[in-house]
């Protein structure tokens, strides 16, 4: 059961930054999975004044609120014009509308869960994130960082030439996903991304160079790098077993959507 002993409402992040480095004190976001722990909070922070839930476009990049629920993403369509529907696809399996109407994206990166769409998703692009002490970094970067106490303010995903898929697999509709994999070229670069092995999201280094040339190949070269490519990620990635699969399972699975996903960048795939 979770137990709250002290609520704020914060006027500034400033305050909320001070308050956060209490012991037992903790930001609220949507508060969809910690509504369901069993722990003791000393101080529980909303940012829900702070004006943090909006989209924000300009020339060079989007902005978006840590506040900002998973729904109105879904709804965004410029970024789901920017990312060719990747971005829906990946949210839209997400328990139901009610639920993405109260989860927020910051909570989504922040926690790193290991069965994150969102996070698989966001590192398939030139993503960087907002942090009120550390300021900017990398996304990847804070994926494979250690736990800190700090405060994401935005995800701000910098616009460039890009062309991207994201597919997933599912038990059950609503479901945790069993593996999750965004495949995109971010200007003319490849990138694998792999999620829910049960781990966080990763990166599949290419360390054969196998799609280096991806966006220079004809078809009968992109289908044959593509086929290449997925029996590497399938041999090359880090997985475990848990309720929802194998980790045996879980690695033919990620060949199996690397090959679909760059199959379908390349124009060469069936939706199957």
């Amino acid at each position: 059961m979770l137990k709250i002993k002290n609520y704020v409402k914060v006027k500034s992040l400033e305050e909320a930054y001070e308050l956060l480095q209490k012991r037992g004190s903790c930001i609220l976001g949507g508060m969809l999975w910690l509504k369901m722990s069993d722990r003791r909070v000393s101080v529980a922070i909303d940012l829900c004044e702070l004006g943090l839930d909006g989209i924000y476009e300009t020339e060079e990049e989007y902005q978006i609120g840590c506040m900002t629920s998973l729904h109105e993403l879904e709804k965004n369509e410029s970024l789901n014009s920017y990312t060719q529907g990747a971005l829906r696809e990946s949210l839209r399996h997400i328990v139901g509308v009610q639920f993405r109407n109260c989860a927020t994206v910051g909570g989504s990166i922040y926690g790193r869960y290991g069965f994150s769409d969102v996070l698989t998703v966001f590192m398939g692009m030139n993503t960087e994130i907002e942090l009120y002490h550390a300021g900017r970094i990398a996304l990847e970067e804070f994926a494979k960082g250690g736990f800190q106490k700090d405060i994401l303010v935005r995800v701000i995903v910098k616009k460039c030439p890009l062309k991207m898929v994201y597919l997933s697999q599912r038990n059950t509709k609503t479901d945790f996903p069993v593996l999750t994999c965004c495949a995109s070229l971010i200007d003319k670069t490849p990138r694998t991304v792999i999620g829910a092995r049960p781990y966080r999201a990763a990166i599949m280094e290419d360390t054969q160079g196998i799609m280096k040339s991806f966006i220079c190949m004809n078809e009968r070269e992109r289908l044959e790098a593509a086929e290449s490519f997925s029996e590497y990620v399938s041999e090359h990635v880090h997985t475990d077993s848990n309720l929802r699969g194998s980790a045996q399972y879980r690695s033919h699975l990620a060949g199996i959507l690397t090959g679909r996903a760059w199959r379908q960048i390349g124009g060469m795939a069936d939706e199957n």
